[in-house]
């Protein structure tokens, strides 16, 4: 499953819910550029997975067709056997790396996101010796998760850590252009993939 179609499904899902949602609030509901909701848009019209119609003249109202609806189930299908295999995949990946930082003498650890990998490596950290410190994350500083207030990435110069843990799925470079800035040793930050 490929990031179009999980698009694809998330703004299906959105029409379902609320069918006179304009683009701009779909684009926002959706942390997606306005213009991509109108691509999506146009191209699942297309496809005749719902109608537009418009009332009153100014305004759009989308109305899912059965064939829609057919497509948000089978999107809605792959999407959970993508994150089945995710999670199982990402489970085993982390299971090996925490083995791997226990046996190296690692004993405090840092999350660097805020992101559903987050949630799969705390699990998978109970399970071990390793203590988790804190969770940085550039967007979400002051949220809560997982028991935590989220730090923003400047502060990781406060907790005693051995290993940063990058649980970010997206922004990479960003997050290393960070790490750098903050003069973090290369070798102690770990880029999970």
């Amino acid at each position: 499953m490929d990031h179009h179609d999980i698009n694809a499904l998330r703004i299906l899902e959105e029409i379902e819910k609320d069918s006179s949602q304009s683009q701009r609030d779909l684009a926002r509901k959706l942390n997606i550029s306005l213009g991509l909701v109108n691509s999506f848009i146009k191209r699942l019209a297309h496809k005749g997975y719902f109608k537009i119609t418009t009332i009153p003249k100014n305004r759009a109202r989308y109305i899912l067709t059965p064939h829609g609806f057919a497509e948000k189930t089978r999107l809605t299908y792959e999407f959970i056997q993508y994150s089945y295999h995710f999670y199982k995949t990402a489970l085993g990946k982390l299971k090996t790396l925490f083995r791997a930082l226990e046996n190296s003498g690692v004993k405090r650890v840092v999350f660097y996101g805020a992101s559903d990998l987050a949630e799969i490596a705390y699990l998978t950290l109970k399970e071990t010796s390793l203590e988790l410190v804190g969770i940085v994350d550039d967007m979400k500083s002051g949220e809560r998760l997982l028991g935590f207030t989220i730090m923003h990435p400047s502060s990781l110069t406060e907790p005693e850590y051995d290993m940063i843990i990058v649980t970010s799925i997206n922004a990479k470079d960003d997050i290393h252009e960070n790490l750098v800035e903050l003069s973090i040793p290369e070798t102690k930050i770990f880029w999970l993939e």
